[in-house]
């Protein structure tokens, strides 16, 4: 069973994601919290596996709480949801350690997915979030007077790892990449975590935006 941990500060909010997660057999909601201040404490007594955490909320936001609960769990696995209107708030979620991002009007399936896969310990995210991460990032490097892409690849890495990294830029899931590479799951794995050592990538959401801002996989 994963257990599941809503913080959003919209009550009508909560109700339907608690809703959808009791339509799953394999989902339990332990717990919500209306603001980003309960957040951190209940992840403590909860322990859940995965929290959905809104971005905007009064008081603490979703950043802020994103960043507490890491600090005390560097292992918990936080899914932002997010709007069209958050552009300016997603790549500080991504550097607080969020785990996973979803846009809110996400279909239910896909909502459901991006749990099963945080869980699984797969960063869920979709390529129009991909999408906007990649520009903030490329106006940062712009701004810090670098250039706004790369035209090759990083070193120093294998062909399969050039393979498997422009599929994790498209947002592919270990499993499906392992399907279309005709590979196993666990070798997937082997090769996401290599290129996490090689290019400095702390997780799979910054190796994806590296691939697209690289040209391994096209914007």
């Amino acid at each position: 069973m994963i257990r599941v941990l809503l913080v959003d500060d919209q009550q009508l909010v909560r109700m339907g994601l608690r809703m959808l997660c009791d339509s799953a057999p394999d989902l339990e909601v332990v717990g919500e919290a209306g603001d980003g201040r309960d957040a951190p404490r209940l992840v403590e007594e909860l322990h859940p596996d995965v929290v959905l955490m809104d971005l905007r909320m009064p008081g603490v936001d979703g950043i802020a709480a994103t960043r507490r609960i890491i600090a005390a769990r560097p292992s918990a696995r936080v899914v932002v949801l997010t709007t069209f209107d958050d552009d300016d708030h997603l790549y500080p979620a991504l550097a607080a350690g969020a785990f996973g991002f979803l846009v809110k009007d996400a279909p239910p399936t896909e909502l459901l997915r991006a749990i099963r896969m945080a869980a699984d310990g797969e960063a869920p995210y979709g390529q129009a979030v991909l999408a906007r991460l990649v520009e903030q990032a490329v106006r940062a490097r712009t701004r810090a007077g670098a250039v706004e892409r790369e035209s090759r690849g990083p070193a120093g890495l294998t062909a399969r790892e050039e393979e498997v990294l422009r599929l994790v830029g498209t947002g592919l899931s270990n499993r499906e990449i392992a399907d279309r590479l005709h590979l196993g799951v666990t070798t997937v794995k082997t090769h996401v975590a290599n290129l996490m050592r090689k290019t400095g990538c702390p997780n799979r959401i910054r190796l994806a935006v590296l691939a697209v801002q690289t040209g391994v996989t096209p914007g």
